[in-house]
């Protein structure tokens, strides 16, 4: 069996592989955790190199999914909240977290609109550094001392930690579209690596999830599995309404990823940072929820394009 052979028949499977390897690799994941952002920057800028400027535009379809975003995040948090608080904040997180910068990757490898999951990440994130810090002063109970006057410093940190992500790739590839046409032309024409390096990136995230989870106490187990169901009916919830906005606009991938596929990592620290602690499980067990979706359509994309 030669090597090119050989790839084809895993790649169907890298995705599992990496997933169960981060639940029981999770012990040696710290050791490795600095390089995830590195692999997202490289797999976007990658990405967006086969993206023009005049494809990232705001559309009616952007409004329609920010609208599922917060509505979906006030809804879920004052359904909930007089029952149980905590997994209020837990669930709401789920639904007010940003779209993930990787989402364009995973949009391309499926098929859809890189472009419009692009356009709707930006609003997305903006959206989020504008309104969640309203939000976090209003139901915060872990005793964090949020006041009116901090709102803007909260949406500048925000905005600190999601714009090099987001935005530096764009600015990268069309640079290179513009001045160095010939390696952009070739990176474009290697989006198969994007495939190899989120494998990676989904080892890494699995396996801080879940040395994340494991390790708080005992006592909170009870609270941890509601909110843990909570963040799978919400993401699964996301991807399906996605999907039925994006039949309305031509493009269900894009959509159901935009909506769907969270940037799990900005809310765990948000969550920390101004919710109360136990209500970061929402997005961290989200990670293996949305993964769970992707490797799933991923496998049934691969299969078809071999079958074809």
């Amino acid at each position: 069996m030669n090597f090119v052979k050989f790839r084809q028949q895993l790649k169907p499977w890298m995705l599992p592989i990496a997933m169960i390897g981060g639940i029981f690799l999770h012990d040696i994941i710290n050791k490795i955790s600095f390089i995830t952002p590195y692999l997202i920057f490289v797999m976007l800028v990658i990405t967006f190199c086969k993206v023009k400027p005049n494809e990232i535009k705001i559309t009616q379809m952007s409004w329609a999914l920010l609208v599922i975003q917060i509505g979906g995040a006030f809804l879920s948090y004052f359904i909930i909240a007089p029952i149980n608080q905590i997994v209020a904040q837990g669930i709401m997180i789920c639904f007010l977290c940003p779209t993930a910068s990787a989402a364009p990757v995973v949009t391309g490898m499926l098929g859809g609109s890189v472009s419009r999951v692009t356009s709707f990440s930006i609003i997305s994130n903006l959206a989020v550094a504008i309104i969640a810090p309203i939000i976090f002063v209003k139901i915060s109970i872990n005793g964090s001392d949020i006041h009116s006057d901090a709102l803007f410093d909260t949406s500048i940190e925000i905005l600190h930690r999601v714009a090099p992500l987001l935005i530096l790739p764009i600015l990268i590839a069309f640079v290179l579209q513009y001045l160095f046409p010939k390696v952009n032309k070739t990176i474009a024409s290697h989006q198969g690596i994007s495939f190899y390096l989120w494998s990676i990136a989904l080892f890494i995230v699995v396996g801080r999830a879940v040395s994340f989870i494991i390790n708080e106490p005992p006592s909170e187990i009870p609270s941890m599995i509601y909110i843990a169901i909570g963040a799978a009916i919400a993401c699964i919830l996301q991807f399906w309404i996605g999907r039925q906005i994006g039949s309305r606009y031509g493009d269900k991938v894009a959509a159901a990823q935009g909506l769907g596929q969270k940037n799990t990592i900005l809310a765990i620290w948000m969550t920390l940072t101004w919710l109360h602690p136990l209500a970061s499980v929402g997005p961290a067990s989200y990670i293996a929820w949305q993964n769970i979706i992707n490797s799933y359509q991923l496998y049934k994309t691969s299969r078809i394009c071999k079958k074809t």
